[in-house]
């Protein structure tokens, strides 16, 4: 579905700098809801005149003065806030730090996990319910609610809006990580029709992770997710046909990846690992990504290595996508059927998901099982979203 210019250009902004927005606003008002509201009625003014008045030159810097006027109007009342909102200036240059501050507050323990990472995927990152559940495998109605029942728990709880103590800090890191991993995800590889990846929203995360990293720079975690988002972004260039098409990894130019900046994050994985022995789930996801960018073609790969990785991984994180991922390992090192029985196990958890499916029918076509394997593709087409994707899909079903 085609778009217009004024609303393709809203959506970047949106995703550029409504957390940037809300957090200023917030570090102010001091109330997230009040802060959430006033950025949400600033866009869909925007909605309304952009098409028609056009798009000015300073979006963000709009945003924030519609927001600014609309928090004067509804909160005319209240002169403690009417004075703050009258001093309140859109800067000129970036505040990271605020952005940070409102990642940390949705995040807060007092809220529950699920919401959490859901509330600041939404506010802070600009994805949208759909994108969401689609990371969560739930759906948006589920999503929505977390999001309203964390803003109210916000409120009413009072929670502050600052980058937590040092001694704070271990609670929430989990969280934020995961929110910055699933905004890398859907930038990777988008869950929508719209479009198949996002180099903006990939850009955020690794910028999010790199800031995260000055803040923690001993926290070995944040440095394993930044060097797991540049050894995919160093295979960038090889992923798509010059139409869009999507390039599976065993078929990529190799020629075309970036490999400075492979060696560059493979070193950084490797001083990390030097210096704690035990590692998490994003070293391991880095480790395992290391091995493929390090395989000087698919023959060469270490599936051995990688299903030893993949092993250590599914006891720190057991979850049906890390299981799903390990059964692909399993099928190059004890082969097809010993992998499709493990598959087979995660139907019930991974039913609505595609690449369960497309995984799945892999196995069956390798084991000459073309009926099934048919079935199990179509399945997949049926639940894939995003355009590339599922034409990736539809080419192996014409054959």
């Amino acid at each position: 579905m085609s778009t217009s210019p004024a609303a393709d250009e809203l959506a970047r902004v949106v995703r550029d700098h409504a957390g940037r927005l809300a957090g200023s606003l917030m570090s102010l008002l001091g109330d997230f809801s009040a802060a959430e509201d006033l950025v949400q009625d600033a866009v869909e003014t925007a909605l309304r005149r952009w098409p028609t008045e056009g798009i000015p030159d300073r979006p963000d810097a709009w945003l924030f003065t519609v927001a600014r006027r609309r928090g004067l109007d509804v909160l005319r009342r209240q002169e403690n806030y009417r004075a703050k909102l009258a001093q309140l200036q859109w800067p000129v240059l970036p505040a990271p730090e605020d952005r940070l501050r409102l990642i940390f507050t949705c995040c807060h323990p007092a809220l529950a996990r699920e919401a959490q990472v859901a509330l600041t995927l939404r506010v802070v990152c600009g994805l949208t319910t759909a994108q969401i559940a689609a990371a969560f495998l739930t759906s948006e109605s589920t999503v929505a609610q977390r999001i309203t029942r964390a803003k109210r728990k916000i409120t009413a709880a009072g929670i502050p809006y600052r980058i937590p103590r040092d001694d704070e800090l271990p609670e929430r890191l989990s969280e934020v990580l995961t929110v910055i991993y699933l905004l890398f995800n859907e930038g990777y590889l988008s869950s929508t029709s719209e479009q198949a990846h996002s180099r903006d929203l990939v850009d955020d995360a690794e910028w999010l992770t790199a800031l995260l990293q000055g803040l923690l720079p001993n926290e070995p975690e944040v440095t394993g997710l930044l060097v797991l988002i540049r050894l995919h972004r160093a295979r960038t260039a090889a992923r798509f046909t010059d139409d869009g098409g999507l390039v599976l990894l065993e078929d990529q130019d190799r020629g075309r990846w970036d490999r400075t900046a492979i060696d560059e994050a493979t070193s950084l994985l490797t001083r990390t690992a030097r210096r704690h022995r035990a590692p998490g789930p994003y070293q391991l996801q880095a480790a395992i990504a290391a091995c493929h960018s390090e395989a000087a073609t698919w023959a060469d790969t270490d599936w051995e290595q990688i299903l030893v990785l993949y092993d250590l991984l599914v006891t720190l994180q057991p979850t049906p996508v890390t299981r799903l991922h390990r059964a692909v390992a399993l099928s190059y090192v004890e082969g097809t059927p010993t992998a499709l029985a493990e598959l087979d196990r995660l139907s019930s958890a991974l039913r609505a998901y595609p690449l369960f499916h497309a995984t799945r029918a892999q196995f069956l076509r390798d084991l000459g099982r073309k009926p099934d394997a048919r079935a199990a593709d179509e399945l997949a087409v049926s639940l894939t979203a995003n355009t590339a994707q599922r034409d990736l899909l539809q080419e192996r079903l014409s054959h």
